[in-house]
């Protein structure tokens, strides 16, 4: 199996193990559950996610991916604030809503799933180094450096509470508007950040 394979195969894992969790908790949910669903042994489950929390890991790092890339492909001619207006989506290559859908779902099960909770906080560190790197590749610096750290920390919690208010916003179902919405909150929460400082 090629790492693109094993990709997508943990990627649809992650799928049907938020809809397991959405529907019955994470509590309730087994891994065998989950693999159940996903229709793949449950060998090849726990070889993929040490723990059936770490199944959102998939569904949140595409999120994640998709802002890091959009910040990587800021043209230099172009404030951040415009070009994040026009080009962030909470993924890259979603092929429909639903995947949008199952990581706002995620994100609005971690503020009761204490375990989902601490995976999210750990994918979120992980982001803010992503950050960090991509910024100081950017700028020009030392990804090492204070100011970069403190800018790509800025970033980053700008993007967790926008991501959790749009989360909780689209409850009823991801619309345009919604999405239009997030976009919009982070360029101005970045924007009135960059002047406060």
């Amino acid at each position: 199996m090629s790492d693109e394979q094993r990709r997508r195969q943990r990627l649809d894992i992650s799928r049907h193990a938020v809809r397991l969790f959405a529907e019955k908790g994470v509590a309730a949910t087994s891994g065998e559950q989950i693999a159940q669903a996903a229709g793949v042994s449950e060998r090849t489950f726990w070889r993929y996610f040490p723990q059936k929390e770490s199944c959102v890991e998939p569904l949140l790092t595409k999120m994640v991916d998709a802002f890091c890339a959009v910040v990587r492909a800021w043209p230099r001619e172009i404030d951040l604030i415009d070009h994040l207006r026009e080009a962030y989506s909470p993924l890259l290559d979603a092929a429909s809503d639903e995947d949008i859908e199952a990581v706002l779902s995620v994100v609005r099960l971690t503020h009761g799933e204490r375990a989902l909770r601490a995976a999210y906080l750990m994918l979120r560190e992980r982001a803010e180094d992503a950050l960090t790197e991509v910024l100081a590749e950017r700028l020009g610096r030392p990804s090492d450096g204070f100011d970069v750290r403190v800018q790509a920390a800025s970033m980053s919690a700008v993007l967790k509470v926008a991501t959790d208010e749009v989360a909780r916003a689209a409850a009823g179902g991801v619309t345009t508007e919604t999405l239009d919405g997030h976009r919009e909150q982070i360029a101005t929460a970045l924007r009135d950040l960059s002047q406060m400082l």
